[in-house]
Order: structure tokens, then C-alpha cells, then sequence
């Protein structure tokens, strides 16, 4: 009967959701941070209703959502929204939005990231052509096809960015 533990099989399951929750929340959490800078009064400022809007709909606790927005009243932290730019696996051209209270400690995390996946960090304008804004985000207006195996590495590469508490999202211009 070793190894047939319910309660190790319920702690490990747990685990695993509360990390998801935890980067979910860290990352609604700076979105609230970013739209508070332009008023804490969610009825004034829609981008805040927005961004507590959705806290609230991924059932983020309110006293996080009044953190997150006291944080920025008392000017404790200075976030700023950052957008880089970069070339992926076969030339992909990869958009990635991130907000930070140190912009050189993301820059040199997520270069490291896109050299571990053969990816390079390109100019500020350089991929921009390929995407439209569309809504609050991006979309590709040209598309660009990969191998089975670039692929498999791309993904693996936005898997990774996306997992960085800074980074909000990421668009690639792949098929």
C-alpha cells in the first residue's frame, strides 16, 4: 500500500492549482496596479472598472484588489508597461507585453529566455509591422508557417515568458 496516500495525492493537486492561482493573481494584480495609475476610483477610471472586473471574475480576493490598488495611491511602486520585440525560431516575429517596476531586470530575464530557445530581442519597430492592434491586444496581420520542430520550440518558448510574473502576454505572428 505504499505510495497510495490520499492525502499526498489531494497536497500535490492542490499544490499545482495554487501556483496557477497565485501567477493568475499576480498578474491581475499588476494589470489593476498599471490602470490605477490613472485614478483608484474605479467609476472614473474604466481601464481600472476593467482590469477589478476581471480580478473579480477569476475570483481574485477584494482585499487583494484594494492592495493592489493601494500599492499605487501611496506610489510605492512605479510600474511601467514595456513592449519588446523579438525574433523567434525561423524568423517568427514575437510581441510581448510586460510591465515592470525594473525595466533591466526583465530585459535581461527575458533575453535569457529567448536565447535558450535560439529567439533574439529585436529593435523597438522591428516586428511591429507584422501585428495590428486589435481590441486590447494584438493580432498578426501576416502569418508565417514553421517545421514541426520550430514549432514545438516557439511554443515551448511563449510557455516559458508567459510563466514570468511581469509578462503579461504574447503574440507570435506563427501558423
Amino acid at each position: 500500500m505504499s505510495g497510495h496516500s490520499k492525502w499526498a495525492q489531494i497536497k500535490h493537486k492542490k499544490g499545482t492549482e495554487d501556483e496557477k492561482r497565485g501567477k493568475l493573481f499576480s498578474k491581475l494584480s499588476m494589470t489593476i496596479s498599471i490602470a490605477a495609475r490613472d485614478g483608484s476610483d474605479p467609476n472614473a477610471n474604466p481601464k481600472l472598472r476593467a482590469a477589478v472586473e476581471k480580478a473579480k471574475a477569476s475570483q481574485m480576493p477584494n482585499e487583494n484588489i484594494e492592495r493592489a490598488i493601494k500599492r499605487v495611491a501611496e506610489a510605492k511602486e512605479n510600474l511601467e508597461e514595456i513592449m519588446l520585440e523579438a525574433y523567434g525560431p525561423e524568423g517568427v516575429a514575437i510581441f510581448i507585453e510586460a510591465f515592470t517596476d525594473n525595466r533591466n531586470r526583465l530585459v535581461a530575464e527575458v533575453k535569457s529566455a529567448l536565447n535558450e530557445y535560439g529567439a533574439k530581442l529585436g529593435e523597438p519597430g522591428s516586428v511591429r509591422w507584422a501585428f495590428e492592434k486589435e481590441g486590447d491586444g494584438m493580432k498578426a496581420k501576416y502569418t508565417q508557417g514553421l517545421s514541426e520542430e520550430s514549432k514545438s520550440k516557439l511554443n515551448e518558448l511563449v510557455e516559458v515568458l508567459e510563466d514570468r510574473d511581469d509578462v503579461r502576454r504574447v503574440w507570435t505572428n506563427a501558423i
